[in-house]
């Protein structure tokens, strides 16, 4: 049976956070084509693209550091997020319309929508808190910023949690709650800009559940 990593080695993997990106990108192509007037290859098209160098400069694990790469990341999570709005703004141009007679279009959408605010956000959250994954590396040159999220391991004193950084499955979990919970859970926002993100991240989860997807439910 093999060991878990170190809490170091885990914090330097990259392949969970590109694999999550990549599973989104391929959900994009099962869109409904009722909620957008987009061509459903257009957003994995430009996201491979976008993604294509971040693999490529660090496939499995953060290595090499150059600063387009988190300009690029950045501009990539922007897509995401940007491409993710025009559908939820679809889905409720569809309900408006008076056609939304297919509960399964909308639940589908819905689910979409859904995975990719998870996902999307988790990605920003590990791109950001202390600077970045980079900046959160011990034997890495970059200066360590104030944390953007209080994790309940580092208010601890157990043995085995000395010196533990979270991993992008951390992250995944901070925006999974917050896409459920539409609130903090474990892992409290610390700095204005993460309150900022979680708050537009709970907004999305809670008007696709809340209204479209109750919607949804109702017309089945």
């Amino acid at each position: 049976m093999s060991k878990e990593p170190a809490p170091s080695m885990r914090h330097t993997r990259r392949w969970p956070a590109s694999l999550a990106v990549i599973v989104v990108l391929a959900l994009q192509l099962a869109v409904p084509a009722q909620i957008t007037q987009l061509p459903r290859w257009l957003l994995p098209a430009i996201g491979v693209a976008l993604l294509i160098p971040l693999v490529w400069m660090n496939p499995f694990r953060l290595r090499m550091d150059e600063p387009w790469l988190r300009y690029i990341e950045l501009v990539l999570l922007a897509v995401l997020v940007l491409i993710n709005a025009i559908y939820l703004i679809g889905m409720i141009a569809f309900l408006d319309s008076g056609h939304s007679t297919g509960g399964m279009v909308l639940v589908k959408a819905a689910l979409l929508i859904w995975v990719t605010n998870v996902v999307a956000f988790a990605v920003w959250y590990w791109e950001i808190d202390r600077g970045g994954p980079f900046a959160r590396m011990p034997e890495h040159e970059h200066e360590e910023e104030r944390a953007d999220l209080l994790f309940p391991q580092m208010t601890v004193d157990l043995p085995g949690w000395q010196g533990w950084l979270p991993g992008f499955t951390d992250y995944l979990f901070v925006a999974f709650t917050a896409a459920t919970a539409f609130s903090p859970t474990d892992t409290m926002p610390l700095t204005a800009r993460t309150k900022a993100l979680m708050s537009v991240q709970s907004g999305i989860s809670l008007l696709t559940i809340a209204i479209i997807a109750a919607r949804a439910v109702n017309v089945l």
